[in-house]
């Protein structure tokens, strides 16, 4: 509908389906720039934000039974010095200038990957319904699942991190990209990339970057002003060639 530099700000700030306040304001600015009438960008921006509020409800229905416990007030954290209400992505309080780290660290990650093991321990009801050659076992059943591509298990993983929300504090953006950057990029050589242990670890490759690139360009809308955490994102792009 506009530029491709404002949509592509757009769908930016929205990413994880979060507006913050500060977000609102360089996209309006920014809209304003280009002869934008800000009460037709607001509406529009206004809808865009409600779609993609909607869909992250719908995958976060699909892959969680429950909701997971959160230290949040509504959708907005709590300063736990001074109590202040700040928006998520921020690196410390704008009031007090408490800095928010080790409030529930690592958290994002290790629901994640809960759910995943929870997902591997389908395996073997994968195993056994996709290949019918299964309890033979041994190298014929190994060259089968790997010409038949990911089974059941495998799919259900890859849309577990697909639509995994993006993290909104700093310590669990930066776990998250520590643990996912290396599962993003591929090993083995032309000969070796497809031997049965590579290949399960780089079918899922291009799902974890697609999810490492959400996160760096999240984390660089929203973290500007955290120059030394911009410069540890700014070097895991680097190594994923993301621009």
């Amino acid at each position: 509908m506009y530029n491709e530099q404002l949509e592509k700000l757009i769908e930016m700030a929205l990413l994880d389906g979060e507006l913050t306040e500060k977000e609102k304001q360089l996209l309006f600015k920014k809209a304003e720039s280009f002869g934008v009438d800000l009460d037709e960008f607001e509406m529009v921006l206004d809808a865009k934000l409600f779609e993609r509020q909607q869909a992250t409800k719908s995958a976060a229905a699909a892959s969680a039974p429950a909701a997971p416990k959160s230290d949040k007030f509504g959708d907005i954290r709590k300063c736990p010095s001074c109590g202040a209400i700040v928006q998520s992505f921020s690196a410390k309080c704008v009031d007090c200038g408490h800095e928010f780290s080790n409030i529930e660290a690592n958290a994002s990650i290790q629901k994640l990957f809960k759910m995943l093991n929870d997902a591997e321990d389908m395996r073997q009801e994968d195993s056994s319904s996709n290949n019918p050659f299964s309890a033979m076992g041994g190298l014929m059943s190994k060259q089968l699942n790997q010409a038949m591509g990911p089974g059941k298990v495998d799919k259900k993983k890859m849309e577990i991190i697909s639509n995994f929300p993006i993290p909104t504090t700093k310590d669990d953006i930066m776990e998250f990209l520590s643990l996912a950057v290396p599962k993003s990029k591929t090993i083995g050589n032309f000969i070796t990339r497809n031997t049965p242990e590579n290949k399960a670890h780089n079918d899922f490759v291009n799902v974890w970057k697609t999810k490492c690139e959400q996160i760096i360009m999240k984390a660089r809308f929203s973290l500007k002003e955290d120059k030394k955490t911009l410069e540890e994102i700014n070097q895991y792009a680097n190594e994923l060639g993301i621009k």
